[in-house]
């Protein structure tokens, strides 16, 4: 089992960045892949991009493609989510998850743990 706590959220300008953080405990953290998802008020949770396990290989959703960076530092037990030219349409609680599968997904009900979640805000 592994726990997941975010962190990096905020209030940001419109074409402003920020960097979410996601730190795991628990085992055998580099045998999962990991994602970012996101939920804005009153929409359901959606896909933002996730990594393999060794961080060779990442996923996007098409609308942060180009703006958002996702990687992982499995030394650190930690995933990261490097948010550049944010929008206000960017506003949501960001979560991060874990998959014990080695197919990387953008489906949520793959992923096995989550963390609480992070409010990230950006004003236009």
């Amino acid at each position: 089992q592994v726990q997941l706590v975010e962190s990096g959220g905020g209030l940001v300008q419109a074409g402003g960045s920020l960097r979410l953080s996601c730190a795991a405990s628990g085992r055998a953290f580099s045998s999962y892949v990991l994602g970012w998802f996101r939920q804005a008020p009153g929409k359901e949770r959606s896909f933002v991009a996730a990594v393999t396990r060794s961080g060779s290989n990442t996923y996007y959703a098409d609308s942060v493609k180009g703006r958002f960076t996702i990687s992982r530092d499995n030394a650190k037990n930690t995933v990261y989510l490097q948010m550049n030219s944010l929008e206000p349409e960017d506003t949501a609680v960001y979560y991060c998850a874990a998959d014990r599968n080695i197919v990387i997904s953008g489906h949520a009900f793959e992923y096995d743990y989550w963390g609480q979640g992070t409010q990230v805000t950006v004003s236009s």
